[in-house]
Order: structure tokens, then sequence, then C-alpha cells
């Protein structure tokens, strides 16, 4: 029989309190990395969230429900898995705290728990239900105009200026640089970010959107970076063309002085196929002698096949194979003897890349080849990189073809653990750049407010097709509309923690106002005499910013005070060109309202000058995606959900067979899924 194990809100809250104390290790700008031991001996520094919740041992079938979770949601964005286990365990705790306050029809201890976690459960439906229906309006409204929009030609532009001049102050490397920040640690933050944006710039096509350049670089990570241990990350490095990860079978061809041309096979390079009884023909009756000659002649006749083939090649002036398979020795012979070099087993992913920046179509059959499949290269030589040696191409500039100068990713770092959390990071950064710049999408309700708005939302850097974007609706109905331009930032920090706190509570305070003079009742938030869903929302965002500032609770007070003070006596966003001008202390100002920060007198008094100087370039240090944080807190709310409808546990002791994972556009998509199954 079946052992079956009950399960209540205060279970799931102690399974996910265990793997937010693990999180929280590695949390934040000043968090450290994590270290694993395994079994084998070989240990794992990381402060990746994704990387360190999936590395554990769990056992509990809660737990890595969570896990899975993260995973989903860390795949499509990119980013905010340490976020993910501090926001669901806080969720929890406004949950639990609300659900006791219920009263209870009896005093049983039974009846009470039932009643609790019944509480809990339509909680949590209608806290998902606020979140896909009205979240998305209360950010647009209380959180976007004091943001910023990036500018995806500033962004590729900053590779022309070197990392150290003042590039740094534009908002695509800040928001980079930020990003890396809690992966990668502070030394490498803003070489690794303009390395980055150097990356995206010589990859930006001309008439693409941002989202498409970023999606093509995205699917093609792993064909168009090599990871090189041993060395340290700062001589990781562009390198122009395409590294393809194997070396020459045959000797390398010379191209010094003259372009070459290259042909792509996925197959063998065989003889052409006909009729064996004719080729295998026996001779009268000595059978014998005549199977022999029988062999003789197919395979003098296979060599002549062969031959045609490489003369085939020839008068294509093909002078480089790139096989997808292992060739025969008696292709590599007589490729060798017309000075034909071949690279063999070349990857799936390597030769779809190869492809699409040199327009060669694949060819399998090597009789079937024309001047379509192949493709004219400036060069090709072999390339040290590390301890390997590679085939590296370049590709010939046409003008029938209008594609990008390509350059491919070089990651170093000094062992191969570090050198795979850079190459992690870098794909993550790829995939949070994807979600920035993907527009959220609001009810015309919203459009209505935000026009009454009196701040009105000013780009960081204006982009001069702003007027131009066009957004797609969610559905076909006509109340779906995109109301801000994609690339929505906000200063790190905890700013969007406090915006939305701040906005969740005037929300409420609005709804309560608009039922009391209409005297009806708002379904989703008084029918039952539950607490308001904005406020539960509210007080659960305050973790966020409460743990970055956990070594200082004075900071985490200031910092709200000069957000909230901001709000109040400023319409524009926090511009980081306020940073030259006005990176003076209140106390340092003598009286002169030069920036926005600096006019926070009533915070002056209960902080330190040093404290106050460091608080106000908190909210100047760095650049976070609005995007991200709306979608990180619907994937916490659907998690919520889902973790409060189960009821037991069973103990199977058969392994379970799992389904294999399909790919999908969104962790919440996923999620719906997997409860409906």
């Amino acid at each position: 029989m079946l052992q079956v194990e009950r399960l209540h809100l205060k279970h799931v809250l102690q399974t996910v309190s265990v793997l937010e104390a693990v999180v929280l290790r590695s949390f934040g700008p000043d968090g450290g990395q994590v270290l694993f031991t395994r079994d084998t001996g070989q240990v794992m520094l990381s402060r990746s969230g994704t990387r360190i919740l999936t590395a554990l041992r769990l056992e509990h079938p809660l737990a890595r429900m969570v896990v899975d979770c993260v995973w989903k949601h860390s795949a499509v964005t990119g980013d905010g898995s340490k976020t993910f286990i501090l926001l669901l365990a806080s969720l929890l705790r406004v949950i639990d705290a609300a659900a006791s306050r219920e009263p209870n029809v009896s005093h049983t201890y039974t009846s009470r728990e039932a009643a609790g976690a019944a509480t809990a459960r339509r909680l949590a439906d209608k806290l998902l239900a606020f979140g896909l229906e009205e979240l998305g309006d209360v950010i647009a409204v209380g959180v976007v105009p004091y943001g910023g929009t990036l500018s995806w030609e500033d962004g590729t532009a900053e590779a022309q200026v070197p990392a150290h001049t003042d590039a740094d102050t534009h908002s695509v490397q800040k928001l980079l640089a930020a990003f890396f920040h809690t992966r990668l640690g502070r030394t490498n933050c803003d070489f690794i970010s303009h390395l980055t944006c150097e990356l995206l710039s010589h990859w930006k096509r001309k008439d693409d959107p941002p989202s498409l350049t970023l999606r093509f670089i995205d699917d093609n990570f792993p064909a168009l970076h090599t990871p090189v241990s041993g060395f340290p990350v700062s001589c990781s490095r562009l390198i122009e063309g395409q590294v393809i990860h194997r070396d020459f079978s045959t000797p390398c061809p010379q191209t010094d002085h003259h372009p070459i041309k290259a042909a792509v096979f996925t197959g063998y390079l065989q003889p052409k196929v006909l009729n064996a009884g004719a080729v295998l023909e026996l001779g009268g009756g000595e059978e014998k002698r005549g199977k022999e000659r029988s062999i003789v002649r197919y395979s003098a006749w296979t060599e002549r096949s062969l031959e045609c083939v490489i003369a085939t090649l020839q008068s294509l002036g093909v002078s480089l194979l790139l096989s997808a398979v292992k060739q025969s020795e008696a292709v590599l012979a007589l490729a060798g003897l017309a000075k034909m070099c071949v690279v063999e087993c070349v990857s799936e992913d390597e030769l779809s890349l190869f492809a699409q920046l040199s327009g060669a179509a694949p060819v399998s059959d090597s009789w079937l080849i024309g001047q379509e499949h192949v493709a004219t290269l400036t060069f090709c030589r072999p390339i040290l990189l590390g301890a390997h040696r590679y085939v590296h191409v370049a590709f010939h500039e046409s003008e029938e073809r209008a594609v990008v100068k390509p350059y491919s990713l070089v990651i170093c770092g000094p062992g191969e653990g570090q050198t795979d959390q850079c190459a992690c990071a870098f794909r993550d950064a790829l995939r949070m750049l994807i979600t920035t710049w993907e527009a959220m999408r609001t009810t015309a309700a919203t459009v209505v407010k935000r026009t009454s708005h009196s701040h009105k939302s000013k780009s960081l850097h204006v982009d001069k097709h702003a007027d131009e974007t066009t957004c797609t609706p969610i559905n076909d109905t006509t109340s779906q509309r995109c109301v801000l331009e994609p690339g929505c930032v906000i200063p790190v920090g905890g700013t969007f923690e406090f915006l939305l706190h701040h906005a969740l509570l005037q929300h409420g305070c609005t709804l309560r106002s608009l039922s009391a003079i209409s005297d009806l009742h708002t379904p989703s938030h008084t029918d039952t005499g539950l607490p308001a869903l904005s406020q539960l929302l509210a007080d659960a965002l305050l973790s966020v910013p409460r743990q970055i500032y956990s070594h200082s609770p004075r900071r985490f007070l200031h910092t709200q005070v000069l957000v909230l003070s901001y709000m109040q006596n400023y319409g524009h966003p926090f511009s980081p060109i306020h940073k030259h001008e006005h990176n003076r202390s209140p106390m340092q100002s003598h009286g002169r309202s030069n920036g926005p920060l600096e006019d926070s007198e009533p915070s002056v008094d209960c902080c330190r000058k040093a404290d106050l100087v460091s608080e106000v370039s908190v909210l100047d240090s760095g650049l976070e995606s609005v995007s991200c944080k709306y979608q990180l807190i619907l994937a916490v709310l659907q998690c919520v959900r889902s973790l409060l409808r189960a009821d037991a546990v069973l103990h199977a002791h058969t392994p379970l067979h799992k389904l294999p994972r399909r790919h999908s556009n969104s962790s919440l998509e996923d999620t719906e899924e997997q409860d409906e199954d």
C-alpha cells in the first residue's frame, strides 16, 4: 500500500524556506559564490541561482517542483532565479498570515487547518487572476513612468568606444553590467558587458528588429562561442568569422592570396548507385576466379566513380569540404591528391550556422552538387585556442546576400567551471535582453490612465524610430494593445519593488474608494472578506529590497524614502544623465537644487554623509528590465497556486516514466500545462 503524506501550508513554507536559505548566500550585488563538491571530487563554484538549485539533491517532490518552475522561468528570461525563491517564500508567508487571521466555523484544530488551507487556495487563485488581469496596468501606471527606454542604436554604438571611457554610462551597458555583477562579480562585469555590446554591434542587422537579431544569436550560441580554460576572463575576445570546433583531416589549403570555395556535405561521398548484378557478375564455371575478377572490377569502378566526384568539385573550384560524417579513407586519399581539404564530423549546429552565413545549401548526394551548394570564403586556416586546434573561416562579402559580418566569441576562464559559468551568463544575458525588448501588453484602460497621469515617461535614450514602433495584440480582441515601447528599464537597488509597492497600495485605496462611493463590492477583492490582494502582494515585494540592504536596515529605509520623495517631486525618470552633473549629496550642494535625488531633505538627518552618498549612487549604479520583473511576478504567482493545490504526496517505490521535455516560449504556459496534466 502506498504511503500517503498529507500536505499543509506550513509544509510548503518549510520546504521553500530551505531553498531560500541556500540562495540567500549568493543573493544581491554583495552575495558570494556557492561551492559544491561532487562524489567524484569535482568542485563547482557558481553564483547562478539556477545552477545552484539544479545541483541540489532534492528528495521532497515539492522542492523538485519549485526548482522545475525556477528552471522554466530562467530558461525564458535568463534572470531572476534567486529572486523567484525569495519572493515565493515571502508570498507564502503573507498568505499564511492572512489565512490564519480568517474566522473559522469551528475551533477544532482540524477545522481550523482545513479552513486555512481553503482560504490559502482562494487567495492564491485570486492573486494569480489579479496578476494576469490588473498587474500589467498597475506597472504601466505606477512604475513605467519613472523608468526609461533603451535604444538599440545606442547599445550597439557603444562598441566603438573603449570600455574605460564614458561609454559605461550608456543604458544598454548599464543594464548588462548590473546583470553580470550579480552573476560574475564586480571584477569582470564591466569588461564582459562591453564585450557583449561589441558582439551585438557586429551582429546587428540593418533592417531587423532587436529581438530578431538577439534570437538569432541565442539560437546559434553553441556554434558562436568557444570555451577556453586556463586563462583569465579578461582574455576573452571576439574573432572575425566562424570557428568550427574540428581539426583538418587533410592538409590545410593555402589561401593567403586568393579566396577559396567550400562545399557542405551531410552524407558520404560515395560512388553512383548502379545495378549490383551487372557489376558483380560472376564468370562461367570458374566461380571463385570470376568472383575475384568482379571484386577487382567493382573496386576499380568505385575509384573511377569517386574520381568523377572529385573532378566535379574541382570544376566548381571547391578546395574545402565540410562533412557532417566521417568519410572513407579512399575519399581522404583522393581529396589529398587533388589538394582538397576535408573537415569531418562537424556538428549540426555549426553546419547550420555556416549555411546561413555563407548562403550555400548543404547537399547529401555528392552527384547532385551544383553552384548553389558552394560558398566563397575569404580564408580558411587553423587556429589554436587553448590546448585545441580548430578551423577558422571568414566569409566573403557579397552584394547579393545582405548578411552581417560575423564574429565568434572566445570565452576564457581560469578553470572549466568558471569558463562554463561565463558562457551561461552570456547566454542568459541574451535571453534577458530578448525579454526586455518585448513590449508589455495591457488593456486599453491603461492608455487613459497613463494619459491623465501627471508623470509621463521620458526615455533614457530616445529612439529615433520610437514613433514607428507597433505592437501586435495578445489576442484578437480590441481591448488588448501595447501601450509602451520595448526596452523599458528601471534603476536597480529595489527601485522596482518600492515603486510597485507604492502603486499597489494606491491601487487598493482607489478600489476601496470606488466601492464606498458606488456601494458596490468588487468580487475579486471583497466578496469573501479577505485582505486586499494588492496589499498582500505589496507586502511580499518588500522582501527583495530588505534582503538587498540586509546588512544595513538604515539604508533600506532611506532608499525607500528617496524613491517615494522622488516620485512626489519629479516627473522625469531616474536618468543616468544626472550622474556627472549631480553626483553630490544634499550636504554638498550648499542649497542648490541640482538633481532629483539631491533634494530629498527629509531623509538627510537620519543617515550619515557617507551612507547618503552610497545610497544616492544605488539608484544610478545600474538598470534592470521591467518586463523581466513583470514575468517573474507572474511566474511566482503561478507557482504559488500550483503548490497550494497539492493535498498529499504518494510515495511510490517504482520509478516514474518522465515525458520528454517540450520547448516552450513561456514559463507560465509550461506550468499551466503541468497543472492540467
